[in-house]
């Protein structure tokens, strides 16, 4: 297997990567592109490589995602720090290059972008990094010291969101019929799975933020979270962090690769203060939207209280 690219000159020591886990519809694409804006962080499109530990298996995994969209982040990112420019053709050459690299491991994938993007730190949000306990115990092992933003949202909106997702997609018979996992489900099993994988973690490694609450108050937060990752917080800093839409993942991508992150983020990628003010965390109890007739497990319930919701 090729090591990867050799360091370039003198080696600078390079910070710990952030990786955020949440499950999906958790304000992940916001919040990470409001991080990764830091002039001192570097945020990512979603790049999937803990699905496996070379990047032809990454390339070829069998998952109907990573056969879709799961690949357009990757293609993305290497077009953008090779070139500077994403454009069809551009995307063209990503894709050669990382067709040619198929024996490369995804820790030699991951330090050659941290090698191009300089000494910040990379901000990713994977979805999938969450899917299996395998591909959290794969990123543990290549990133032992990482910093970890465990990011939460209500249940019952996470769900809602879910399935509004899957309607606005075409794709809501699968819930309906029982083809696509009903959201609690997911809700549940991802949050488990990260507590799990986190636990025994150093004290500070990993912080745990509810997603609506850092959305309300992004004055508190933003600099709390500079702090745990030992970045600047002054005024040019912070301001920078309120424009997502500056980064050059946010906004759809060329032919070829499209997406990359979450679509709703890629088409309005600006903050809209005036609506994350008006989020409120909605109840545990009562029917569910997308299970009529139904409400939310005792192990949902607890896990969510446990979690700071009611």
């Amino acid at each position: 297997m090729s090591p990867g690219p050799a360091p370039s000159g003198a080696a600078e020591k390079m910070p710990e990567p952030l990786f955020i886990l949440c499950p999906p519809r958790s304000y992940s694409s916001v919040i990470s592109g409001i991080i990764g804006q830091h002039p001192q962080c570097y945020g990512l499109p979603e790049l999937n490589l803990m699905v496996a530990d070379t990047l032809g298996e990454v390339w070829n995994h069998a998952s109907m995602y990573m056969r879709t969209f799961g690949r357009d982040g990757l293609l993305r990112t290497i077009a953008e720090l090779h070139e500077r420019t994403q454009t069809a053709d551009s995307v063209v050459r990503a894709r050669d290059w990382i067709e040619q690299r198929a024996d490369w491991s995804t820790k030699a994938v991951f330090d050659h972008i941290q090698e191009l993007a300089g000494p910040r730190i990379l901000v990713e949000k994977s979805p999938l990094f969450v899917h299996q306990k395998s591909f959290m115990d794969r990123l543990l092992g290549m990133f032992p010291n990482a910093n970890l933003l465990h990011l939460t949202r209500h249940p019952r909106s996470m769900g809602a969101s879910v399935v509004a997702q899957l309607e606005k997609q075409g794709r809501g018979r699968m819930l309906r019929n029982n083809v696509a996992r009903d959201p609690e489900e997911v809700w549940l099993q991802t949050h488990q799975r990260v507590l799990v994988s986190t636990e025994g973690l150093p004290v500070g490694q990993c912080m745990r933020l509810k997603g609506e609450a850092f959305l309300a108050q992004l004055d508190a937060y933003l600099p709390q979270v500079c702090d745990w990752l030992g970045i600047r917080r002054d005024d040019e800093a912070l301001a920078a962090m309120l424009h997502p839409e500056d980064s050059p993942y946010a906004a759809p991508g060329p032919r070829g690769a499209p997406r990359g992150n979450d679509p709703n983020f890629l088409e309005e990628p600006q903050l809209d203060f005036e609506r994350v003010l008006r989020i409120k965390e909605p109840l545990l109890t009562g029917e569910l939207s997308w299970r009529p007739g139904g409400e939310f497990g005792e192990a949902t319930v607890k896990l969510a209280k446990q979690l700071g919701y009611s």
